[in-house]
């Protein structure tokens, strides 16, 4: 009889916890990296960084359309034709408080002043300077773009966050900022001297 009891017991456990929704602590399936888009767009990120005398030996592309708790910013080789680093980078809050996750699935964009948001399209990365943020460094980013020709007025910089992962976070996302590209510094200290022995502009291309 006591056999019988536990038998139901464990059987009506096992029940209980399939009917369970899904909880943060819960392991799900993580969203991928679409290796065939990102070959494409390498593809054509490099076509553009020949004809306009880029740097053709590696770019930047953030795919926008994944997860922001999952590492999108993504260090393309040309030469290897691969992915050599991927970090978390951070977008822009929008309407949203900032330095929090409101918008890690769908981020909204826009290329208007005082919007708080990320702005999709092709950017420059110029100049090297000093920044109040994370590691103290900074790149100024042009806009080459309509979606984000605003980009320098808009002091759109690419730069490191102390609150910003080294490892993905999800299903939690990263830390939004005011709509500049932000990864964390351990990660700008992987970047930052491929970028400053660069003898060539460098592409950084945000997409979705």
């Amino acid at each position: 009889m006591r056999l019988l009891y536990t038998i139901l017991f464990v059987f009506s456990a096992s029940l209980i916890g399939c009917n369970n929704p899904v909880t943060k602590n819960s392991v799900i399936e993580n969203p991928t990296i679409n290796l065939i888009q990102t070959k494409t767009k390498a593809k054509l990120a490099f076509k553009f960084c020949k004809t306009q005398h880029f740097n053709t030996e590696f770019c930047i592309l953030i795919d926008m359309s994944l997860h922001s708790g999952l590492k999108r910013f993504l260090v393309w080789d040309f030469k290897k034709d691969t992915i050599v680093n991927s970090f978390l980078v951070g977008h822009g809050c929008g309407d949203n408080p900032w330095n929090n996750d409101f918008s890690k699935e769908n981020p909204k964009f826009s290329n208007t002043d005082g919007s708080h948001c990320s702005s999709l399209g092709k950017y420059k990365i110029g100049e090297r300077a000093y920044s109040d943020w994370g590691v103290h460094v900074k790149y100024v980013l042009h806009g080459l773009e309509p979606t984000n020709s605003n980009a320098f007025k808009r002091f759109i910089v690419f730069h490191s966050w102390e609150v910003i992962s080294d490892e993905e976070v999800y299903p939690d996302g990263t830390p939004e900022g005011w709509g500049c590209p932000t990864i964390s510094d351990n990660s700008f200290k992987i970047i930052d001297p491929l970028l400053k022995s660069s003898a060539k502009p460098v592409l950084m291309w945000i997409y979705k």
